[in-house]
């Protein structure tokens, strides 16, 4: 099967040959796997045979797309956001409208004018569409975008003192989100729509559920419903214990949940296979804080064959993954039993990489 292939039929609970497989490393993770296998750290993923292929066109971009070598190196990105590199990632750490009044957030105004800009970063992917499952992120949806421009206390304090302003943001946020939805459908051969907002802690929701359904929820939906109304699969992206609105999301038509950080109260896969599995799908569950850094290769064996059983029971609906980047103090072996346990041999990773090798080294032949 190729690619796109297997990932279409595990969402359709059909027979694959092997679980897909969509995984994110921690940079430094991909930094020792690329020297490990001697090629360019953006093409690791390739070689270790993830089926996914998606490109982030909102804000994520500019946190997560825009790498600085040095700790310390900053950016403004086109929202007026200001990152800086603090260890591995970019953290925002200036705010456009952290001392704005009312009048000043409601006049604040989304870079419409670099709306191409960000739809171009699709364009690398086209030529793998045939074989591989393309997505577009167009994350953060509405709260995290939000927070990103006012800053995380002041809109939460906005959310209980001002919520008619907070709305009006929140609005806005989920415009800019649904119109790179709507040109990115309209433009590109997707597989999925990728969608995300972080609302969740280590512990519970970071706002009551009541909060989010009345603030946050209908905006969301409007962007779900680009795919949606495409007939596409909708991810969703959620760090932490979301369990309370899990339903709320399900209603609004998410059909992929991730990364199920199996660690957080409510998140336990098998659980939430039980009780949604019909209507969603799941993509995460490895653990990153215990399994993969600290336990055997056979316990990540054993780990992992257990988690793919059961959240295949009804004939698929899983994508692997784990439950956030795979951390760099991952042993290899450790990696390599995961993969190997999906039905990815180290053997062929390291006959990939040679592939890729080669084909670099042809690229760079003056």
């Amino acid at each position: 099967m190729t690619s796109k292939q297997r990932v279409r039929a595990a969402l359709e609970r059909q027979a694959t040959d092997r679980v897909p497989v969509f995984m994110w490393f921690h940079p430094e993770t991909a930094r020792y796997l690329a020297a490990l296998l001697e090629i360019p750290a953006g093409r690791v993923a390739e070689a270790m045979g993830d089926d996914v292929r998606q490109a982030w066109v909102n804000n994520n971009y500019a946190m997560e797309g825009i790498v600085h070598e040095r700790d310390g190196e900053s950016h403004v990105d086109f929202w007026g956001i200001k990152w800086t590199k603090e260890g591995a990632f970019n953290q925002p750490v200036e705010f456009p409208l952290a001392k704005a009044d009312a009048e000043g957030l409601l006049a604040y105004r989304f870079p419409e004018e670099r709306r191409e800009e960000l739809l171009a970063q699709m364009l690398p992917l086209l030529p793998a569409a045939g074989e591989y499952y393309i997505g577009c992120d167009v994350s953060p949806c509405v709260f995290e975008m939000y927070w990103r421009l006012r800053g995380m206390e002041a809109a939460m304090l906005d959310m209980a003192a001002q919520p008619e302003v907070a709305g009006a943001l929140f609005a806005r946020c989920a415009d800019f989100a649904v119109a790179l939805a709507e040109s990115a459908c309209e433009r590109f051969p997707l597989d999925w729509l990728w969608t995300g907002d972080d609302v969740a802690g280590q512990h519970a929701l970071i706002m009551s559920p009541d909060s989010w359904r009345e603030l946050i929820k209908p905006h969301l939906k409007r962007v779900v419903d680009v795919g949606v109304s495409r007939g596409l699969p909708v991810a969703y992206h959620c760090c932490g214990a979301l369990r309370p609105i899990i339903g709320d999301l399900i209603e609004i038509g998410i059909t992929v949940l991730n990364p199920v950080q199996c660690s957080c109260p409510g998140m336990d896969p098998f659980e939430l296979k039980r009780e949604y599995g019909r209507a969603l799908a799941f993509m995460g569950g490895v653990d990153t804080q215990g399994l993969l850094p600290a336990g055997s290769a056979d316990d990540v064996r054993r780990a992992t064959a257990r988690l793919i059983e059961g959240m295949t029971v009804d004939g698929g609906g899983y994508i692997l993954a784990a439950s956030h980047t795979v951390p760099p103090e991952t042993p290899d072996d450790n990696i390599f039993a995961m993969y190997e346990t999906a039905g990815i041999t180290k053997e062929e990773i390291f006959d990939r990489a040679a592939v890729i090798r080669a084909a670099e080294q042809q690229r760079n032949v003056p």
